[in-house]
């Protein structure tokens, strides 16, 4: 009885290299304005899985878009400032600091100076938290239904406000009646005011 070797299961699956080259040769078979419009699709579709937190597929979408442009082109600098934050998310730090040193030296001056920034934000040492800049909260899980009647505020009585004094009414003999001149003063000062405006117009 010979057993003959039937094809495994990993066997049927292609491999990595395969898939890519497959991929090549269909991108190879489109023209330039499919190959754009596919790049675009590519890269919103990455945009979107990376702003949902999925970051390993957005990876794999910007790489399929990154392969449908000009990766010297100002569209191919900007499927590759995505590519890097979507590695810094995903948490392969080296590739995603390996290519933002890249793009450092892109034709694009956007793309350079984009990369510049966020190469020194990556760099940027990690700072030191002080204890005294921080503020500990404490866990009240521990805390008993019985310890927290213990603290229950008591109801408060309502203040009685107290009535406002009346004012003590005005002796009128003691209030000055005298004409002090004032309301003759302020007459003659409206009457030149009103003179003064006649005249200049």
């Amino acid at each position: 009885m010979t057993l003959e070797s039937s094809p495994s299961p990993q066997s049927k699956t292609p491999s990595v290299p395969d898939l890519s080259e497959k991929l090549q040769r269909k991108l190879d078979q489109l023209d330039s304005s499919e190959k754009k419009a596919q790049a675009r699709e590519q890269l919103v579709t990455g945009q979107a899985a990376f702003e949902r937190g999925r970051y390993k597929k957005a990876i794999a979408h910007f790489q399929t878009a990154l392969q449908l442009s000009n990766p010297i082109g100002m569209r191919g600098g900007e499927i590759q400032l995505w590519l890097v934050n979507a590695y810094i998310a995903a948490g392969e730090d080296q590739a995603g600091l390996a290519l933002c040193r890249k793009l450092i030296r892109h034709p694009d001056l956007d793309t350079q100076r984009q990369s510049k920034r966020l190469l020194y934000i990556l760099e940027a040492p990690e700072l030191e938290l002080k204890p005294e800049w921080t503020t500990k909260i404490p866990d009240l899980s521990n805390l008993d239904e019985d310890n927290g009647k213990q603290y229950a505020q008591k109801a408060k009585k309502p203040r009685r406000r107290k009535p406002k004094p009346e004012p003590e009414p005005l002796d009128l003999s003691q209030v000055n009646t005298e004409d002090n001149q004032f309301v003759w003063i302020a007459l003659i000062g409206i009457l030149l005011t009103l003179i003064g405006l006649i005249w200049l117009s």
